[in-house]
């Protein structure tokens, strides 16, 4: 048995799974919730290894570039939000010509001899237009090719309870017909008020991860500002924060104050894209005429955690780590899905 395998043995009457490039165990929260047991995990950072060891009690520690498949345990379905970083505009779009871009096909490598009777892949929606539409080819083509009928959508967080704009796009394989999406239970969320520490039971909340207020001499409100389509609110932007050379602190209306760095969402409407490069916490909300940073607390509520996920480090790198997740509902209500068609 590797480091990463778990120590239960699997239950007959339940549909197991692996959860790949696990991260802290986001996919995993969603799967075990509906019942689905986990079999075998692997993530490369060790401090996900870490937040994921005091939460679950195994070290997923594994390198899957090198890992055998033939040693792994059989299993129904395969998980894994392979990283998006290669895909995404802030990973500069490499794709597969950077390394983290081929791990896709460790993946195929894995389903190639376990033929589980389902996958669940996650990553970026830009992964769909990367390189012109041709990487998307290759990977739905290279599934395709190991007999999955290939079915794919475009989910929002926001359609499952949360109130995060993070639209991914969400790959399943299936041996016996085409997924259906349509089976999907949606609860959609439109503002980010009553998600917000101050709107919560104080004894769930970590005193330790609140943010202060900041004077109103460090930002600029919008007048007359209105909620997007999106159902984002962007609000202002904060005075000075340039991330430019060239730029005087005192140039308040400077181009680079609103890049997504320096705005200000109130909370009236979602919360933008929470990602794994601000490790400072970079998401400002604006509600009761008050202005400051999203708490930790309220980040990995944003993305379905449970109030008693226990975090393990220090602040910078527990952002990173909600940022580079998972929507915890949203993969419940996969988990749900999935197991109604296998049944």
């Amino acid at each position: 048995m590797t480091a990463s395998q778990t120590n239960e043995q699997p239950n007959p009457k339940q549909y197991t799974f692996i959860d790949l490039f696990a991260g802290i165990g986001g996919f995993r929260l969603g799967m075990t919730r509906q019942g689905f047991q986990c079999v075998f995990s692997s993530e490369i950072d060790e401090h996900a290894c870490q937040v994921y060891e005091e939460n679950f009690g195994e070290n997923p520690y594994c390198d899957i570039s090198i890992q055998d498949e033939k040693a792994l345990p059989d299993f129904d379905v395969l998980c894994g939000g392979f990283p998006c970083q290669p895909f995404s505009k802030a990973g500069r779009l490499q794709g597969f010509s950077d390394t983290r871009g081929t791990l896709f096909f460790h993946i195929l490598r894995i389903l190639e001899h376990k033929k589980p009777k389902a996958f669940i892949l996650e990553n970026v929606n830009t992964l769909f237009g990367h390189d012109k539409g041709n990487t998307f080819k290759v990977i739905k083509q290279s599934l395709e090719s190991l007999g999955y009928y290939f079915s794919y959508s475009f989910l929002d967080a926001s359609d499952f309870g949360v109130p995060q704009s993070r639209r991914r796009i969400i790959m399943i394989g299936t041996l016996d017909k085409p997924f259906d999406f349509d089976r999907l239970e949606k609860n959609e969320v439109h503002e980010s008020l009553s998600y917000l520490d101050d709107f919560q039971d104080p004894s769930t909340i970590n005193p330790k991860y609140a943010q202060k207020v900041i004077d109103k001499k460090e930002y600029t409100l919008i007048k007359d500002s209105k909620r997007q389509k999106s159902k984002l609110h962007f609000i202002g932007y904060l005075n000075g924060k340039t991330i430019r050379n060239g730029f005087r602190l005192d140039q308040i209306n400077a181009t680079a104050t609103h890049r997504q760095q320096n705005r200000i969402y109130d909370a009236s409407g979602l919360m933008p894209a929470l990602v794994a490069g601000e490790s400072s916490g970079r998401y400002w909300v604006h509600y009761q005429d008050k202005v400051r940073k999203l708490t930790l607390n309220e980040c990995y509520r944003f993305m379905g955690f449970p109030q008693d996920f226990k975090l393990v480090g220090g602040q910078s790198n527990l952002y990173k780590r909600i940022g580079n997740s998972v929507c915890v509902n949203m993969v419940e209500q996969l988990a749900i899905a999935i197991k109604q068609h296998l049944g």
